[in-house]
């Protein structure tokens, strides 16, 4: 489906432990593409061709409202998604009590009523699905190094009534580990969290290091006990016919990741 306008959640890994693992048939989760094939193309022009789902960026109203539309149409959504003002923080909520026209501060919704569809903004950040394995809660997470810093994840497998062994986790597309360059701050902050965070990085000189956000998230959801984990394997900012990333372009737009259970 990755030639369409959505790339769907990957939840097994050829070849690994996790390969026997089957997503339950009832959830449903996708990641939006920049969409910028003639035939599939969205409505947004300039730099946020042509498929942006965010509000927030500069990109003309009526034209995020008829992507939304068309996202809505396409997927066959059940509800309009919940969407979140997110702040890179480690707030979640409840995405099934979210008021119709609010806009929670926090970067990650959790969902256990049918046609409620959980949603996060990225753009070179890890989008993050869960779900448990009887298909009956649902959720997703915005991590950015900020809000991976600040547990995010951990903090989502909190709000899920589900016990984290029971969680099949996702990741969705992020800024790879060859371009996502970060200073000693950075390293410095993770490492002092957790000594296991040094596996993530790789310097490139005294003060400057290459970050692995992918291994940042499944050092912390292992850690964690999550025992399935699969996706990891996109680059949003080298992969530039697919995602949009804030690095490459810093005037641009964003994908959506969405989860829900039908």
């Amino acid at each position: 489906m990755i030639e369409s306008c959505y790339l769907p959640a990957q939840w097994a890994e050829e070849g690994g432990a996790v390969a026997a693992v089957v997503k339950p048939d009832n959830v449903f989760a996708y990641t939006t593409l920049r969409c910028t094939d003639a035939e599939r193309a969205g409505f947004s022009k300039g730099c946020y061709d042509s498929f942006n789902l965010a509000t927030h960026v500069g990109d003309a109203p009526e034209a995020v409202a008829a992507n939304r539309k068309k996202l809505s149409s396409e997927l066959k959504l059940p509800a309009e998604p919940a969407w979140l003002e997110q702040v890179h923080s480690n707030r979640v909520v409840q995405a099934d009590r979210i008021v119709a026209g609010e806009l929670p501060r926090a970067d990650a919704s959790v969902a256990s009523a049918k046609g409620v569809v959980c949603a996060v903004l990225t753009a070179d950040c890890l989008p993050v699905f869960f779900c448990n394995k009887q298909g009956s809660e649902v959720a997703v997470a915005h991590a950015g190094w900020r809000g991976l810093h600040a547990g995010i994840l951990g903090a989502t497998l909190a709000k899920m009534r589900s016990p984290a062994e029971d969680v099949l986790v996702s990741l969705g597309p992020a800024i790879g580990p060859q371009a996502f360059e970060v200073g000693l701050d950075v390293y410095e902050a993770f490492v002092s969290k957790n000594r296991a965070n040094r596996q993530a990085f790789v310097a490139t000189d005294d003060t400057h290091y290459l970050c692995d956000i992918y291994r940042l998230a499944r050092i912390e959801l292992t850690e964690s006990g999550v025992r399935s984990i699969a996706g990891g394997s996109h680059c949003s900012f080298s992969e530039t016919p697919l995602f949009y990333s804030y690095r490459r372009q810093n005037s641009t737009g964003r994908m959506a990741s969405l989860i829900w259970i039908g």
